[in-house]
């Protein structure tokens, strides 16, 4: 967020116009409702198309947007039937997000074995945090609290913030495509960024029936990382 209270996002596409589509798509996803008249663009750079498509430089904008000049998100009502489980994570998701200073929209849906919760509005960013290590944070505290109010069965507690858990996933399922294929082009071990214990949970069920490629985890939390490699390389 600039200091003027705008919300800022640089996007890049192949094309102007699909950066643009990029850099609205985020801030619709911060946003929900979002007034796309509100939204204005600085074009970064137009990209260039290399020769047969190689050496292509992608087309980057930012796409303004100012909270202030939105009307505020409706305040979102409790169900009237919402379980008991479900009330205790709205309230406390609420509790946290008002400590924090984020004004959200809260909305939890309990099935029994899962509950799933997830918040949108102005700045929601900041309950993700780097690398999803705040969103990840408050997921356990919120499981924790679920666990410790008793009974059964004990449902699997999921808290996002703004679809990052999607978009994260996405990326990871990516690299790890990427990750799999240099490992069996170059025959040597690729060393992926630090991740969290569900992170890398999601690259190894990713490449677990990949042919020719194995995983593991080295080094201790909060840098511990996975390796991919060529199968019998150890």
């Amino acid at each position: 967020m600039n200091e003027d209270g705008a919300v800022v996002v640089e996007a890049e596409g192949e094309t102007v116009g699909e950066a643009k589509w990029v850099g609205l798509r985020e801030l619709e996803r911060r946003y929900p409702g979002l007034d796309r008249e509100l939204v204005t663009f600085q074009v970064l750079t137009e990209g260039e198309r290399g020769l047969l498509g190689i050496g292509t430089s992608p087309a980057r904008v930012l796409a303004r947007f100012d909270p202030a000049l939105a009307p505020p998100p409706p305040a979102a009502q409790p169900p009237v039937d919402e379980s008991d489980r479900a009330a205790l994570v709205r309230e406390l998701l609420d509790e946290i997000a008002h400590a924090l200073g984020v004004d959200c929209r809260v909305e939890v849906e309990d099935a029994g074995e899962t509950i799933s919760a997830s918040m949108s509005g102005a700045d929601v960013a900041m309950l993700i945090g780097k690398r999803g290590r705040t969103i990840d944070s408050i997921q356990y505290l919120v499981g924790a609290a679920v666990a410790s109010s008793g009974g059964e069965p004990m449902p699997r507690v999921t808290v996002d913030a703004a679809g990052y858990r999607d978009r994260r996933e996405s990326r990871l399922v990516q690299l790890a495509e990427r990750s799999a294929d240099q490992a069996l082009r170059t025959g040597s071990a690729i060393r992926l960024e630090p991740m969290t214990s569900p992170e890398r949970k999601i690259v190894h069920l990713r490449l677990q029936d990949v042919a020719g490629v194995e995983t593991h985890s080295e080094g201790d939390e909060p840098n511990r990382h996975v390796i991919v490699s060529p199968a019998g390389t150890d």
